[in-house]
């Protein structure tokens, strides 16, 4: 059973959590989470100057995914980082394209998840989520967060991101902060959460 692990990530934040979904994703006995980046819509000139260049060369041997790919797995995780309370324009774009995919209903029973970042504490990473949401139950999904048994996300003594709807890191206002060991274990959390119910529902 495979189970894609779709993101668009500009600084690595992101792919640093896309990786530990797929960690907790391969824990479940028989799944495998796949990972995929969703095409870039910046100029390289622009990425220059937002000095994202050198960060995208990390994950650059991450395949770009296609639209025809998503009804061939069991489940899509999707991992965005947060703009402006919303998810990026990136990943925006790639989900307009399912238009056919919605038409035939080729995703419907599939399981969905969503993990996030935001530069600040409170910087819309449970909106981002929320409303990212919405594609999933138009494509008739089944939404899967992270569950209170992942008991990091009720920590007070560290600043942490994660939320009952997600995983989320907090990237910091220069994007010098990278997940935390409790936030890459939120995502490894959710990852094996999310692949245990796409067993069941495989079984």
């Amino acid at each position: 059973m495979k189970i894609l692990v779709l993101y668009y990530s500009m600084y690595g934040h992101i792919h640093k959590m896309a990786e530990a979904i797929a960690e907790g994703i391969a824990e479940v006995p028989g799944a495998e989470g796949v990972l995929r980046r969703v095409p870039e819509t910046l100029p390289t000139d622009v990425l220059a100057k937002m000095g994202a260049t050198e960060a995208q060369k990390t994950f650059a041997h991450i395949p770009v995914c296609t639209v025809d790919e998503l009804t061939g797995y069991a489940g899509i995780v999707f991992g965005t980082p947060t703009r402006f309370g919303n998810m990026c324009g990136q990943m925006r774009q790639f989900l307009d394209a399912t238009g056919s995919i919605w038409m035939n209903g080729g995703l419907v029973g599939k399981v969905g998840s969503v993990f996030t970042s935001s530069a600040t504490q409170h910087g819309g990473q449970e909106s981002t989520v929320l409303t990212f949401h919405t594609f999933l139950l138009h494509q008739g999904m089944i939404i899967t967060g992270l569950p209170y048994a992942f008991a990091g996300q009720m920590r007070m003594d560290e600043i942490t991101g994660g939320s009952p709807y997600g995983a989320s890191t907090i990237c910091g206002g220069k994007g010098e902060r990278f997940p935390s060991d409790n936030e890459l274990a939120a995502a490894r959390h959710q990852g094996k959460y999310m692949g245990g119910i796409a067993a069941k529902l495989n079984a």
